[in-house]
């Protein structure tokens, strides 16, 4: 390998600090493009940011001022479901990023192939929402959006264990959860486009899961811990909260997330 190859780290940085969305999910999928090519080397040379660059727009509102969206079929309501969306898709892209950056060095190459790989979905599904919202006459940035995402990166930072209890494993579990339902509505509404979109988001998001769980249960059983039990306690002191039904068994179990991690905290 040359000496002169720019390290990871740098580059995981530099996607974090693009602010443009689309800017963003390009450097994104150029970055994973060149470590899966050999062209960065695996050394990390640089902290990664305590924020990741965002736009001015959408406009960032606590959980509890955030607009009820309507459940009809109204243009508007589907616009704010699939804004909503690119907002979570879009945060998701620097969760996985700073997953691969802060705690690659340590968890070693097959962590942060895994993990540059959610980042290059999660910027594949940002872009195919986008391209639907300009199709429906909004964008990205147009409507408020959930100012809370980044919190669980902000609150697990110092551990990689806790980072993967409550990232992958709760977060993203929550949309193997909703993403049916969500499916079924869009579809009732006759937008196949957006039903395939959300059918590809719900098949890779499996994968994001059993990342996850996959690096969760090898790090506990290194640190001759109880998987479940661990990820109890950290979802406990981390998440803040019981995890709520419904649960889509069949995807979780699919991801790896047996009921039996379940077990007192729901």
């Amino acid at each position: 390998m040359p000496d002169n190859l720019p390290s990871l780290s740098s580059a995981i940085r530099d996607a974090l600090l693009t602010g443009d969305p689309r800017a963003k999910a390009m450097a994104t999928r150029k970055l994973v493009r060149d470590w899966r090519l050999g062209r960065l080397a695996f050394v990390f040379d640089c902290d990664m940011p305590d924020e990741p660059a965002r736009p001015d727009r959408p406009e960032l509102l606590p959980p509890n001022q955030m607009p009820k969206r309507r459940k009809g079929g109204s243009e508007r309501g589907r616009i704010a479901l699939w804004h909503a969306v690119a907002h979570i898709e879009f945060v998701a892209i620097d969760l996985a990023l700073d997953m691969a950056g802060r705690f690659g060095e340590s968890m070693g190459e097959a962590f942060v192939d895994d993990f540059l790989s959610v980042a290059a979905d999660e910027a594949m599904h940002f872009a195919l929402i986008d391209r639907k919202l300009h199709a429906m006459g909004s964008h990205y940035g147009a409507l408020p959006a959930h100012a809370g995402l980044w919190q669980a990166a902000q609150d697990t930072r110092h551990d990689v264990a806790a980072r993967l209890a409550v990232v992958p494993m709760v977060l993203e579990a929550r949309g193997l959860d909703v993403t049916p339902a969500m499916l079924e509505r869009v579809r009732s509404q006759g937008d196949e486009n957006g039903a395939r979109i959300l059918e590809r988001i719900l098949d890779d998001e499996i994968r994001h899961v059993r990342f996850g769980t996959k690096h969760f249960d090898e790090l506990c059983r290194a640190r001759d811990e109880n998987p479940q039990e661990s990820w109890r306690n950290l979802v406990e002191r981390h998440f803040g909260g019981r995890l709520k039904p419904p649960f889509n068994d069949s995807a979780r179990e699919a991801a790896g997330l047996s009921r039996e991690y379940r077990t007192g905290i729901v």
